[in-house]
């Protein structure tokens, strides 16, 4: 982690960048024997570094801090702004302060009352299946809910409710639209009779902008989560309708409660904290934190926990960079981001660069003299930097071409290695650690770690060891792209205790899953480097390796000794460059962790077919009691096997649907067979929103379209639902908390 002083040097003058090895840059781009001509011209602009106290709200120390007030706040902007030499107008800010002043709230739970709902009981199907998750007991939103007897799906701005089983007698109950701005709708829980419906919106205040008299809309994010009680199928009540400043990210369902994390932009001249409102009445501005380091600050990021059965809603808001990826147990909401330094962070480094490399390995002559220019107080920063350029280059024209040679290759082989330091050094993740208890949200820790995070998928949480999986990967100047690839282990505190670096030098993560004791990581560049990686102690090793062509985009747990992935074949062409073609499904046997292998692979079409399996995970489905494998798959129709498609012209024709595969440990995958979706479109990209669920002998597919019911036997349609371009009326939500609706029949 970074530590400051107490004092910073900052450049306050406005400027780009200083390119600091000007004259050695020069020299080299012409011929060695050629006299340089000195320029004497003043460089602009010119940057002043200047000794400036932080302030009170930045004293080094990395520790969390509270934001008392918004008062407080527009300090904190202030002192942070001074780190990238950027300029605020305090004026307008303070004129926010005090209008936003009169607004602030103890962020304490609040407790609302709330209709509640009577359950029905109903007569559906004694097994079925749900969103395919990362953590058990963590459930992920999605378009798509279902129990076992009804399927819950938002589209665009509809929610349609289906009763699914028996499948035989499937049907449409109700499909209604949400009186909201357009929009599509992705991502819901359902809670036994509850749905939690998110979705955008925006607030609607008016600002006077800089330098302006009038005052003019302004329009912020907010994400609005709507609870809806759908005990009444054919009358589902609305029953909360909260809204958060900011962009819906992420969120989980642990229990009864659902936990989401939204994300807003700071508008430095108008600064406010987020609010909390349910139906457009105020109730809650949440706790808000800073970080005491040198980081620039971005966004607010707020994390929401609301009780969806009772009247009980939390939150809390911390001042940082924008959230990228989330992992979240039974206990913990881990937040992460890309470290992003400040402006004036770069511009030190740049200056430092010089004076800390460079000049040491010039002649120890020209070293005192430029010693004695930067001591000389009366020269400023641009004149000292015409005097220094002019001694370095009187001092190359006075070298032979082998000495000027050897010099400049010294110096770039430093520069390389400080340069390297350097980006290794800011280039990391940062992650914030945040446990969850019911409505209770407690900040934990902060750690930072080398490198990027693919997804979520990379990492995992493991009793009191958090786990992550990396790529490193900077530029260097004359060297190109330097990559490889790390895991790192972390205790309760998010300080690195155990590490594994240099994975696969030159090739980046493609996929990673974490199982028990193990860490099975995907890497490529022209073939796929399987890995199986102990993770037993805080000292990971690895166990074995397996490389074969093509790679894997996403790993599930087939049983302890077998992995499937999914991804893509590939093959090296004459050029030696790397050519995807179709989608490839593979098995690993990892019995033998020294030797991994291939039990069996399949691969499904040419380059044309997709899957968005491939980058969301909630569209892969896997049984392990039936050992069935469903995945959606698009593509050209004369490039695919195992369908039936119309053909009326093959050279144009787009299929879509889904591949069925019995998956056993001996013999590896066997088609079952296909389901048909979207056998004669010409739009060349693929089905998206697909799904597969199931409830007792029947497999469910879902698509834009169409949700169809097949046997899990012999795949054989039962029946199908068509969900889109019915043709028919769509009954919208009135003001009332509740209304009769007629269903779209």
């Amino acid at each position: 982690m970074i530590k400051l002083s107490s004092k910073i040097i900052i450049p306050i003058a406005v400027a780009i960048s200083v390119i600091v090895t000007a004259g050695i840059m020069y020299a080299i781009g012409f011929e060695q024997n050629v006299e340089i001509q000195v320029v004497t011209e003043t460089p602009e602009p010119e940057i002043i570094y200047v000794d400036k106290s932080v302030s009170e709200f930045f004293e080094g120390t990395n520790d969390i801090k509270q934001i008392s007030s918004q008062e407080d706040l527009v300090s904190i902007l202030e002192a942070s702004s001074l780190f990238g030499g950027g300029f605020y107008d305090t004026r307008s800010i303070r004129t926010m302060a005090v209008a936003e002043s009169a607004m602030w709230d103890s962020a304490e739970s609040v407790v609302l009352s709330a209709p509640q709902a009577e359950f029905k009981g109903d007569n559906g199907g004694a097994d079925y299946s749900t969103t395919n998750v990362q953590v058990e007991n963590v459930d992920e939103p999605d378009y798509l809910k279902n129990d076992n007897k009804y399927v819950y799906i938002v589209s665009r701005n509809t929610l349609s409710i289906i009763d699914a089983y028996p499948a035989e007698d499937a049907k449409l109950v109700l499909k209604i639209a949400l009186d909201i701005e357009s929009q599509y709708i992705q991502n819901m829980f359902l809670n036994d009779n509850r749905l939690v419906i998110f979705y955008k919106g925006q607030s609607d205040e008016e600002i006077i902008p800089q330098f302006d008299f009038i005052p003019r809309p302004s329009y912020s994010p907010v994400t609005h989560a709507l609870i809806v009680d759908v005990s009444d199928k054919e009358s589902p009540t609305i029953l909360k309708d909260y809204s958060i400043d900011g962009h819906f990210r992420d969120a989980r369902m642990i229990g009864d409660y659902a936990y989401f994390v939204t994300n807003n932009h700071i508008n430095h001249q108008n600064p406010r904290l987020p609010v909390i409102m349910e139906d457009s009445v105020r109730i809650m501005t949440p706790d808000a934190f800073y970080f005491d380091n040198l980081e620039e600050f971005s966004n607010f990021n707020t994390l929401t926990a609301i009780d969806i059965f009772g009247d009980t809603i939390n939150s809390e808001t911390f001042l940082m960079g924008y959230s990228g990826s989330f992992y979240v147990s039974e206990n913990n909401f881990y937040l992460t981001y890309q470290q992003n330094m400040p402006f004036g962070y770069y511009e030190d480094s740049s200056r430092d660069r010089f004076f800390d490399v460079i000049v040491p390995l010039l002649p120890s002559n020209i070293q005192d003299e430029i010693k004695n220019i930067q001591n000389d107080s009366s020269s400023s920063a641009s004149e000292q930097w015409v005097k220094i350029s002019e001694l370095m280059q009187n001092s190359y024209n006075g070298m032979d071409k082998k000495e000027k040679e050897n010099l400049f290759e010294k110096i770039r082989e430093a520069l390389n290695e400080y340069d390297a330091k350097i980006q290794e050094e800011n280039r990391k993740t940062i992650i914030h650690k945040i446990s969850i208890d019911e409505e209770k949200i407690e900040y934990v820790a902060k750690g930072t770690v080398p490198g990027r995070l693919l997804n979520q998928f990379s990492m995992d949480e493991s009793g009191d060891r958090f786990r992550v999986a990396t790529t490193v990967e900077y530029y260097i100047q004359h060297e190109g792209t330097i990559r490889s690839n790390a895991v790192y282990v972390l205790d309760e505190e998010l300080d690195i205790v155990g590490e594994l670096e240099d994975i696969a030098p030159d090739e980046s993560i493609f996929s990673s899953r974490f199982m028990g004791d193990r860490l099975y990581l995907v890497t490529f560049e022209q073939i796929d480097p399987f890995f199986v990686i102990d993770l037993s102690t805080d000292t990971p090793k690895i166990l074995g390796e397996l490389k074969i062509p093509g790679f894997s985009n996403y790993l599930h747990p087939f049983d302890e000794d077998h992995v499937i992935g999914i991804g893509r074949d590939t093959k090296v062409d004459s050029n030696d460059r790397v050519q995807q073609l179709g989608v490839k499904i593979a098995l690993f046997n990892v019995a033998d962790v020294s030797n991994p292998k291939v039990l069996d692979d399949f691969v499904i079409g040419d380059r044309s077919s997709h899957s968005e399996a491939l980058h969301n995970h909630k569209a892969f489905f896997f049984d392990k009691t039936r050992n069935v494998l469903s995945i959606p798959i698009s593509g050209d129709s004369d490039g695919l096997e195992h369908i039936t498609s119309k053909m009326f012209a093959p050279e144009y024709n787009r299929w879509s649907g889904f591949y069925v595969f019995d998956v056993d440990s001996t013999n590896g995958f066997y088609i079952k067979g296909t389901i048909t979706h979207q056998d004669s479109d010409s739009r060349y990209y693929g089905m998206g929103d697909a799904r597969t669920f199931y409830i007792d002998d029947v497999l469910y597919t879902a698509s834009q379209g169409h949700l169809k019911m097949n046997s899990f036997e012999n795949l054989e349609e039962i029946n199908s639902i068509k969900l889109e371009n019915t043709g028919k009326f769509i009954e919208y939500f009135g003001e009332e908390p509740a209304m009769e609706l007629e269903p779209v029949r």
